[in-house]
């Protein structure tokens, strides 16, 4: 067997800033999330609904941890998850994200993101427009929008159809999560990487989805998921850990 699975263990610390995380959580029925569920992780459910995510983010500066900000790449990712969770060995019942695809516009991210991770990158152009008022993101790949919503930075709303009555139901469910979880089948194992953040005060704003994710493409059909919850982070330093792996419990 090829080691070179091992790479992709996210085998070293990184380092960036977060200049903006916009996450996106949409409600599923969960009998429509559970066949994209990799081994060993369970769906984090809020009622008979598991969620699916999308978080928009402007990095600045990512680079090995310890390494100064001049060394350090800025780019867009578009990142497509599932809110889940993971029993380990020793007991813990840990929160986190499925990864599900990862875009970004940077083709130094896609081969090195290739290499050295799970996240299953993809090229695509983004454009991000923000004032003190508004924000709004156009996604697009290969000339063809796949993603184009805006937000209004006034009003901190809850969509009206969203599954959740108050704001602190809906943040449990606010964005990026401590740890991020994948399946290494050439060891049966899980693979987790934990995020590290000392602030972290996401704030409720109000979305509008012009072209929603293309969530055919991940077997769910589109008329299922409902906005949950609009979630917007500014300026926050963020640090992701070696990847864990760690080969799963079978019962006979």
């Amino acid at each position: 067997m090829s080691a070179l699975y091992r790479l992709k263990r996210h085998p070293f610390e990184i380092e960036a800033k977060l200049h903006r995380s916009w996450v996106l959580t949409y409600a599923v029925p969960s009998e429509a999330l559970v066949p994209l569920l990799k081994p060993g992780l369970t769906l984090d459910t809020f009622g008979d609904v598991g969620f699916f995510a999308v978080a928009m983010v402007q990095t600045e500066h990512l680079r090995l941890a310890g390494f100064p900000k001049v060394l350090g790449k800025s780019f867009f990712l578009a990142g497509y998850r599932l809110f889940v969770r993971y029993h380990t060995k020793a007991g813990r019942n840990l929160r986190g994200l499925q990864i599900l695809r990862s875009q970004t516009d940077s083709r130094l991210m896609v081969a090195a993101g290739s290499l050295f991770s799970h996240y299953g990158y993809e090229r695509i152009s983004a454009d991000v427009e923000a004032e003190e008022s508004e924000i709004s993101v156009v996604v697009r790949r290969r000339g063809e929008t796949i993603l184009d919503v805006d937000g209004n930075l006034l009003r901190s709303t809850l969509p009206a159809d969203s599954v959740f009555s108050k704001e602190s139901e809906a943040r449990r469910f606010e964005g990026p999560m401590p740890f991020t979880f994948d399946y290494e089948a050439e060891t049966d194992s899980i693979l987790r990487i934990q995020g590290v953040r000392e602030e972290w005060l996401p704030r409720l704003v109000e979305a509008t989805v012009n072209v929603p994710p293309p969530f055919a493409e991940f077997g769910i059909d589109p008329e299922l998921p409902n906005l949950a919850s609009s979630f917007l982070l500014s300026d926050v330093p963020y640090r992701w850990k070696k990847g864990v792996v760690e080969p799963l419990l079978r019962t006979l």
